[in-house]
């Protein structure tokens, strides 16, 4: 009998026990090439609704927008869950610096977050009191001695000043490219596992954090939960007697620069503690690198400089909660079992949050808006978390795990856990998907071999032991369930939108985006309906 090749390219293929339906996948990747809207809703959160920094009215107003939009698409249970209490709101209504002396430039300044309001335009002197040496310090007993010293250094000669805060940093040539993507050595390099090393218990006590903002977000997220929890407390109440001295000082306004805010670019993050036991920052800015170095140089010179700073916050002491996104389309024989997506929906506030994380929640909600679309039978509950307070520490993800699945500490868990089959997470800029990090979880290799393959001539088809961190899956991995992000061409992510002024909606591609959503979709439909749920590890020891 012959069978035509149009059959056979629908035709469902298997490899042992998993199966990928071709044709499924055919009517995914339709849906999500020729009727997307995966850009549409990114300009949304982006540019109508951005930025989204968790407690902020803005997000608010974003993830009203993001809930009716996941009703409209069908999807059951949609509402937002309350976590917390969160801290503090904080949302900046209007603010510039100028110097004034010894010429008048208008320059280009962010508020740093959780920073007073200055109640009108004020006007100082400068000085130059740089805090420790040209890169920024991560961990928490460096960070205490470098501020002890410099404390006593100037106590008493602040008052009434505009305090350059940090060194000024070198404009290096750039002599990498700006915008890049895997190439098929990186990706066969990524795919090989690491060396193994001798582990060694982690403690506060213990720490020892890489001073180079990369590596000190992956050594952080790399932590235990608990470990994790104490290190933000510790940098919290550390940077909380920096601003009460600043405040005791005297201090008018504080003005910083980054080690990546070279090149016209902003970072800004935040300068107070979003808890209301911590002070409110001084008035604080942060310059690009080369505007920052002008002003230090002069002083530095004996110039007479002036600068007026002028800070308009909207903020509110009393604790709000914050919430997750969560929605669902109901399963069918196994609706009681559940695959999660998500992403993060929070950003800072010196942009509108394209590629951190607008792009992840973009397509996420994409992926949910295809798979209900298509009207595709599945087995399991599919449901979408879209989370808050990741910038801040994974919080709102946090919360929900230990609400639903197990505590990280005790390792307790709960009926849920024994329900989901696998979190699938979405944060690491625009780039399109070039495979997935199992998180040492070997089981999970020839699953993804198989869900990839139709995505071969996308791109997508590494499959890495390794581990990822820094975002939402870690909440999931951290109390055994099947937690994995992918693998994403990097683009310009970490050299130009990565927490900068510059993360906007214009520095995501389309093509990258919509190829994301044809990938999860696909994946999701297939861990939907597989046989058993995705085979997971050990449960992780209670911590100590």
């Amino acid at each position: 009998m012959r069978i035509s090749i149009s059959l056979l390219l629908l035709a469902v293929v298997a490899c042992g026990q998993e199966k990928v339906d071709l044709a499924v996948v055919h009517q995914i990747r339709t849906e999500a090439f020729e009727n997307s809207q995966v850009m549409d809703t990114l300009w949304r959160l982006t540019d109508v609704y951005g930025p989204r920094l968790t407690g902020s009215p803005e997000l608010r107003e974003a993830a009203d927008w993001a809930t009716k939009t996941l009703e409209g698409y069908g999807l059951s249970n949609v509402h937002q869950e309350k976590w917390g209490p969160f801290g503090r709101t904080w949302s900046p209504r209007e603010y510039w610096v100028e110097m004034e002396a010894p010429r008048y430039a208008q320059l280009a300044a962010v508020p740093l977050a959780w920073s007073k309001s200055t109640n009108g335009p004020v006007s100082g002197d400068v000085i130059y009191a740089p805090l420790g040496g040209p890169r920024r310090v991560y961990d928490p007993k460096k960070y205490q001695a470098q501020i002890e010293e410099w404390e006593n250094k100037h106590k008493g000669a602040l008052r009434g000043k505009i305090v350059l805060l940090t060194m000024q940093q070198k404009i290096a040539p750039a002599d990498k490219p700006g915008f890049v993507r895997y190439s098929d050595a990186e990706l066969a390099d990524l795919a090989r596992a690491q060396e193994p090393s001798l582990k060694t218990h982690v403690d506060l006590a213990h720490l020892q954090v890489p001073d180079d903002p990369t590596d000190a977000r992956e050594y952080i997220m790399s932590l235990p939960s608990d470990v994790q929890d104490q290190y933000f407390d510790a940098r919290d109440a550390v940077r909380a007697k920096l601003n009460q001295f600043l405040i005791d000082e005297g201090v008018l306004a504080v003005i910083t620069t980054d080690q990546r805010a070279h090149t016209g670019k902003l970072f800004a993050e935040q300068a107070g503690g979003y808890d209301p036991k911590f002070p409110l920052a001084p008035p604080t800015f942060v310059l690009t690198a080369e505007q920052y170095n002008r002003l230090a140089r002069l002083v530095e010179k004996n110039i007479p400089e002036k600068v007026t700073v002028d800070l308009k916050a909207e903020t509110n002491d009393t604790p709000v909660d914050s919430f997750n996104i969560i929605g669902e389309i109901p399963g069918g024989a196994k609706k009681d079992e559940v695959v999660m997506i998500g992403g993060h929906f929070d950003s800072w506030h010196s942009a509108t949050g394209g590629t951190d994380n607008g792009a992840g929640s973009a397509v996420m909600m994409e992926v949910m808006r295809v798979l209900k679309a298509l009207n595709l039978k599945m087995d399991r509950t599919v449901r979408i978390g879209l989370w808050t307070g990741e910038e801040q520490g994974l919080l709102g993800s946090k919360a929900y795990v230990k609400a639903h699945f197990a505590d990280p500490i005790t390792m307790k868990v709960t009926d849920e856990h024994g329900k989901l089959s696998g979190y699938f997470n979405l944060d690491n800029g625009s780039g399109k998907i070039r495979g997935a990090y199992l998180q040492g979880n070997d089981a999970m290799r020839p699953l993804f071999e198989e869900w990839l393959a139709p995505f071969r001539d996308l791109g997508a088809s590494t499959v890495t032991i390794r581990d990822t961190g820094g975002t939402d899956h870690e909440s999931f991995d951290a109390v055994g369930l099947p937690g994995f992000q992918f693998i994403q061409d990097p683009l310009d992510y970490m050299t130009t939108t990565h927490h900068s002024s510059l993360d906007t909606y214009d520095h995501a591609q389309a093509p990258d985006l919509m190829q994301a959503v044809a990938v999860i979709a696909s994946i999701v439909y297939d861990a939907a309906n597989r046989t058993e749920m995705l085979p997971r590890k050990p449960l992780p020891k209670r911590a100590k």
